[in-house]
Parts: C-alpha cells; sequence; structure tokens
C-alpha cells in the first residue's frame, strides 16, 4: 500500500548503469568458471569449480550490483548500513549459487533437476536482496508491496533457472558474452522490483546517521574493491584454465 509522506528513492542514472556493468561481468566470468564443473575429473575439481563459479555470479552478478544499485538510490535523509546484515547478505548470495550450481551439476542433467536447483536459488537471492534491505539504518521504517515482492522473487527463480541451463549449456565466448548482457537484464530488474516493492516513511527519529552503520562511501569502496578483485581474479583464472585445456589438446 503505498504511504502519501513516503520518502522518493532517485536513482543515479550513472550508477544504475555501472550496476548493470558489474552484473554483466559477474555473469560473463561465472559462466566461463561453470565450463569445468561438467568437466571436472575428481570430486574435489567439482567443488572448486562450484565454489568459485557460484562466488563470481552470487558475489559479483548479485550481490555487488545490488548494492552498487542501492548506492544509486539517492533520499532526502541519511542512510548507513549494518555490516553484519551487509556481510550475512553476501554469504546468502553466494551460497545459494553454489548450491544451485551443485544441485544442478550433480548426476544426470534434466528440468527437474535444473527448476530444483533454480527454485532454490531464486529463493536464496531474494534472500540475499531483503537481507541487504534490512541492513539500512535510516531514521525511517519500510514498508512491503507484497505482490512487488512476489514478483521479484518470481523474476530471481526465472533468472536462475536460465543462469543455470545457460551455465552447463553454453561453451562459445559470444555466446556467453551475449548471455551475460541477458543476465544482467534479469538481475538489474529482480533488484529494481524489489526497490519499488519498498516504501521508505520518516519515523520521527530526525535526519541524523543512525549510529553504528557503514557510511556510503566505505560501502562504496568496499563493494569497488571486493568486486574489482573477485572477478579479476576469477576471470584470469578461468582463461588461464582454457590456455591450459588447449595446450593439452595440441
Amino acid at each position: 500500500m503505498p504511504h502519501d509522506h513516503a520518502i522518493q528513492c532517485l536513482h543515479d542514472p550513472l550508477l544504475v548503469v555501472l550496476s548493470y556493468l558489474v552484473s554483466v561481468l559477474g555473469s560473463f566470468t561465472a559462466l566461463q568458471l561453470a565450463i569445468a564443473i561438467p568437466a571436472a575429473q575428481s570430486a574435489s575439481q567439482r567443488r572448486g569449480a562450484i565454489v568459485a563459479a557460484g562466488a563470481a555470479m552470487g558475489g559479483g552478478a548479485i550481490w555487488a550490483m545490488h548494492f552498487i544499485a542501492m548506492l544509486a538510490c539517492k533520499m532526502d535523509i541519511a542512510v548507513s548500513y549494518d555490516l553484519a546484515l551487509t556481510a550475512l547478505s553476501a554469504v546468502i548470495g553466494m551460497a545459494s549459487c553454489m548450491a544451485g550450481l551443485a544441485i544442478a551439476g550433480t548426476g544426470v542433467f534434466g528440468w527437474s533437476k535444473l527448476v530444483a536447483a533454480g527454485v532454490f536459488m531464486g529463493l536464496g537471492v531474494t534472500g540475499m536482496h531483503y537481507t541487504g534491505m534490512a541492513a539500512m539504518l535510516m531514521p525511517a521504517d519500510t514498508h512491503y508491496n507484497m505482490a512487488l515482492v512476489g514478483a521479484s522473487g518470481a523474476i530471481a527463480i526465472v533468472a536462475s533457472i536460465v543462469a543455470l541451463w545457460l551455465a552447463f549449456n553454453l561453451r562459445g565466448r559470444l555466446q556467453m558474452l551475449g548471455s551475460a548482457l541477458v543476465m544482467g537484464v534479469a538481475v538489474c530488474g529482480m533488484h529494481y522490483t524489489g526497490m519499488q516493492a519498498a516504501s521508505f516513511v520518516p519515523n520521527g527519529a530526525g535526519d541524523g546517521v543512525v549510529a553504528g552503520g557503514l557510511s556510503v562511501a566505505n560501502l562504496g569502496m568496499g563493494v569497488f574493491a571486493v568486486t574489482t578483485v573477485l572477478l579479476a581474479a576469477m576471470l584470469s583464472l578461468s582463461l588461464l584454465r582454457q590456455r591450459q585445456r588447449a595446450m593439452v589438446q595440441i
């Protein structure tokens, strides 16, 4: 239900575009790494590939995109972020993606397993988003339109099913890039639908920063640093593995 005195969230277009590009890069990196899952020759190799691809998807394409998009939201009140809940949201995002990849990539790949893994992963991604929303510390209360909350969850599940199918069926780099562009749209669609579901209503506690939170500036620097290191390392690892396989085949 809309609130007459709800605070408007005005998005910075440059940060919105950046959030999309980060999601695309994370998706592309995850797809590159996911190649190693069906090709793994041992259980330890499979686990390593699942952890790497899940971290790139959950940490880069989803979590980092989420918080860059949160930074894009400009409001007339000061906002900071609870460090524990922010960290928890990252864990939920990466763990759910790893679990989805593990479920879909175990045994014979089939549609029933794909859908089950996608539902699990999508619910985890939705949990990540709303845990990240709960991390906001501000002199306002958050109210949700449950129809839009449900829509954001449905988008997350569909996007997860698509991501898992792509992870186990694509091989060409151009195919992966095109798929990553589509995945970026899906992930951003989930996030911004979830943001539309939220109304922020002042609670009379003033307009200062709530004590004990992580400032927007520090959060931005942290997200940028973590995203850059994580995705650069994983993309380098993926390209190195592909080069090694090509040399073995020669």
